[in-house]
C-alpha cells in the first residue's frame, strides 16, 4: 500500500480541514485507532501497517491540521510506502530526498538538522532517533524517521528565526 503525500493539503485519505469525523473515517480501513484530548488539541492516532499515524486537530474547532507519519523502526519492514513526488521518504536517504524536492522547486531549509522543513507547503521532516541506525558524518540518521504535511503557513514561525 502506498500513502502519497499531496502538501499543502494532506496525506493518503486524510484532507487538511476534515472535520475529527470525517478523518476518522477516512482512515478507518487502516484499523484501530484512538483519539486522545489535550485542551482544544486531538490527536487521532492509528496505523497504516507499520507507519504510525498522528491525525492533528491542533486549533478550536477541531478540524485537522497536519498529518505525521513514523518511520515504522529499525530492522522492521514495511509493506507501506510513504511517498512524495513518487520518491520513498522512509527508504531514500534524506539528503538524496531533500535534493530531488530543491530539484523539483522546493525550498528545504535545514537550519535545523534534525528538524528539516519545506516552506510554503509545508512539510517538516525529523532526523532523530535514539535507535541504533546507519548515520550521517554529522550524527543525523541516513534516513528521516518521520514527516508531517500542514497547511502552507504552517511553518511560517521558524521563517522568522533565520
Amino acid at each position: 500500500m502506498d500513502i502519497v503525500l499531496d502538501p499543502p493539503r494532506g496525506a493518503g485519505p486524510v484532507r487538511l480541514g476534515m472535520s475529527l469525523d470525517e478523518a476518522v473515517t477516512a482512515v478507518s480501513q487502516w484499523g484501530p485507532r484512538e483519539v486522545e484530548q489535550d485542551d482544544d488539541e486531538k490527536t487521532i492516532r492509528t496505523s497504516c501497517g507499520t507507519v504510525r499515524v498522528d491525525i492533528l486537530l491542533e486549533e478550536p474547532g477541531t478540524s485537522v491540521t497536519a498529518v505525521e507519519l513514523w518511520w515504522p523502526g529499525e530492522g522492521r519492514e514495511s509493506d507501506v510506502r510513504v511517498l512524495l513526488d513518487g520518491d520513498d521518504v522512509f527508504a531514500t536517504p534524506a539528503e538524496e530526498l531533500f535534493r530531488r524536492a530543491a530539484a523539483r522547486g522546493r525550498t528545504v531549509d535545514t537550519s535545523e538538522p534534525g528538524y528539516p522543513f519545506v516552506p510554503g507547503v509545508s512539510l517538516g521532516f525529523t532526523r532523530q532517533t535514539s535507535q541504533e541506525v546507519p548515520r550521517t558524518a554529522q550524527g543525523l540518521p541516513v534516513h528521516v524517521t518521520s514527516v508531517l504535511v500542514a497547511g502552507e503557513r504552517y511553518y511560517d514561525v521558524r521563517l522568522g528565526d533565520h
